[in-house]
Formats: C-alpha cells, structure tokens, sequence
C-alpha cells in the first residue's frame, strides 16, 4: 500500500485514545460511529457538489477530506483502506453488472 495512506492510518490508529481535547481524531472517535458515519456522509456530499461546480482543486480537496474520514470510519470499525482494497482486488476481472447482481438475494 501507498506509504501515505500507511502514515494516514497510523496517525488515526495512534489518536484514537487520544484526549479529545487536543485531537479532531481523537474527538470524532470519542462521539462514536454515528457521529464518524456522518462526517463521511457530509464529506461524500461536498464532494459531489465539488464534482458538479467546482473546479479541481476543489474536488481534490474535498475527496481528500473525504477519504480521511472514511479511514476514521474503517479503523473505528477495526478496517482499513488495505481491507477495501483487498475487496477490490477480489471484483477484479468481474463485470460491474454481475458483481452487483451477485449480492442480490
């Protein structure tokens, strides 16, 4: 995996305990899933509005925000991005259509 998303998940794995005080971390992890799952949801949203209006950089700065609060999801979850990779690696070579059909039923 990319040493940048390796340093990513460390800096989280290493401010989950710490004092919500001192870390937007630590203080998401300390408001509990509910809370880091919509962080995600509002991120998701700003970077579809970023897709839709805004230029480049704005998307990039919004999939980045994005992505660093899914990895706080993942590892409040006990995951991380190399799971979700993992998980991709398995679709590849699979149509999209018959992966999706695949988990119907």
């Amino acid at each position: 995996m990319d040493p940048r998303i390796e340093r990513l998940e460390a800096v989280i794995r290493a401010r989950k305990g710490a004092d919500p005080e001192s870390s937007y971390v630590a203080a998401l992890f300390s408001k509990g899933t509910a809370k880091i799952a919509q962080k995600v949801g509002e991120e998701a949203t700003e970077t579809v509005i970023a897709a839709l209006r805004e230029g480049p950089e704005k998307l990039t700065s919004e999939a980045a925000d994005l992505l660093f609060h899914l990895a706080i999801l993942l590892a409040d979850a006990g995951l991380s991005l190399d799971d979700i990779l993992q998980e991709l690696e398995c679709r590849e070579g699979t149509s999209g259509i018959d992966e999706k059909a695949s988990r119907k039923g």
